[in-house]
């Protein structure tokens, strides 16, 4: 048989992370031809990735402008993408998860009737509106989609309640956390300062906002429920990559610029952004990728949303939701910060979402379904 084409298409740090084990693992076998286009959805953090995991984009389509819309990032993914699909004409297009490029990948092949590979398939809120517009973006992925890799058994089970056949699904864990384990390294050293001198012997947080159903009132509230936990606790330190949205930024900058112990930082790389996740003692974020990344480190996390769709890792005790009111936020934190049987607890929750072994079985399935 002639070798299998897969293009997988990535926009945003999440994603290229999370397919950057498969898209090593699909260059390693000689049956398949892997093409890697980026759409640039996120320029600089897409970027920090490509970059630590050596992938070398086929293709660029270079879309992100300044302060873009929804409907005008997706007129330009679709309209770009469409030419390269043409020229290329691959077996497979494969997508991760639930962002702008993914869905319109996915419609993209789909117009151009090329099966579509949809990793990190099942996740469900069920409100479409929550995360948005992330939940509608993996639902209509997953309309569109003909092979469905998801994470866990739930994840499966979701998409067979959405009358998608049984046999176009295959149960992976998730890519996560093969990047992950890959990345973690106890000798590593942050290049930043404040991070290089942070006194980890105290109580460290971890904290991350930037949700676009939490700007303005709950992203003001957030972020002065952490100032208030650190006046609070004299032993708590406070470190909080700040995300490049001028909604965050600014925010950030009128509420938190200034107070002592906490640490205002500029967006990290993911392989710092790993490191110190493994080095700190709590996680507070409104993250998804966190949610599935945390538990593997044994830390704890509090989500600063209402629902999720890991809703695995819940049942297993190590992430709490504690949405975005001000005072459930404090209350919350404290308590895991002084109930040390309640950390422990958190901290040594098994993490549902597999062993690091995802990537090969992606790549597995799509040679036995190509080549049989």
């Amino acid at each position: 048989m002639e070798e299998i084409k897969v293009m997988t298409v990535c926009g945003t740090r999440p994603e290229a992370i999370k397919l950057a084990p498969v898209v090593k693992r699909l260059e390693q076998e000689g049956k398949i031809r892997s093409i890697l286009t980026v759409t640039g959805q996120h320029r600089q953090l897409l970027d920090q990735v490509l970059e630590l995991f050596t992938l070398n984009p086929d293709y660029d389509l270079a879309v992100m402008k300044e302060e873009q819309s929804l409907s005008g990032l997706t007129a330009r993914i679709l309209t770009k993408l469409d030419q390269i699909l043409n020229e290329e004409d691959p077996d497979l297009v494969l997508v991760h998860g639930d962002t702008t490029t993914t869905f319109v990948a996915s419609l993209a092949a789909f117009y151009r009737q090329i099966k579509v590979g949809h990793v990190e398939a099942g996740l469900r809120t069920y409100d479409k509106y929550a995360p948005y517009p992330e939940e509608m973006n993996r639902c209509l992925t997953g309309v569109l989609a003909d092979l469905h890799f998801a994470p866990t058994a739930k994840n499966r089970a979701n998409l067979v309640a959405e009358n998608i056949a049984e046999e176009q699904i295959f149960v992976t864990g998730n890519t996560v956390i093969d990047a992950l384990l890959e990345t973690v390294d106890a000798e590593y050293k942050f290049s930043d300062q404040q991070l290089r001198e942070l006194d980890f012997s105290k109580q460290v947080i971890l904290f991350t906002c930037h949700r676009r159903e939490s700007f303005g009132r709950p992203m003001e509230d957030i972020f002065k429920a952490i100032r208030k936990v650190v006046e609070q606790n004299y032993q708590v330190e406070v470190v909080f990559p700040v995300h490049p949205n001028p909604q965050v930024k600014e925010l950030a900058t009128d509420i938190l610029q200034g107070v002592d112990r906490i640490h205002l930082v500029g967006p990290l790389d993911y392989q710092p952004f790993v490191n110190l996740m493994a080095r700190v003692d709590l996680i507070v974020t409104d993250s998804g990728g966190i949610q599935e990344e945390a538990p593997s480190l044994n830390k704890p996390v509090l989500v600063l949303r209402g629902v999720t769709e890991r809703k695995e890792v819940v049942e297993t005790g190590a992430i709490k939701l504690i949405g975005t009111s001000y005072e459930q936020i404090i209350t919350r934190i404290n308590q895991v910060l002084v109930d040390q049987q309640q950390y422990e607890q958190m901290a040594q929750a098994e993490n549902p979402y597999g062993d690091g072994q995802a990537s090969q079985r992606i790549v597995r399935k799509i040679l036995d379904l190509f080549t049989n």
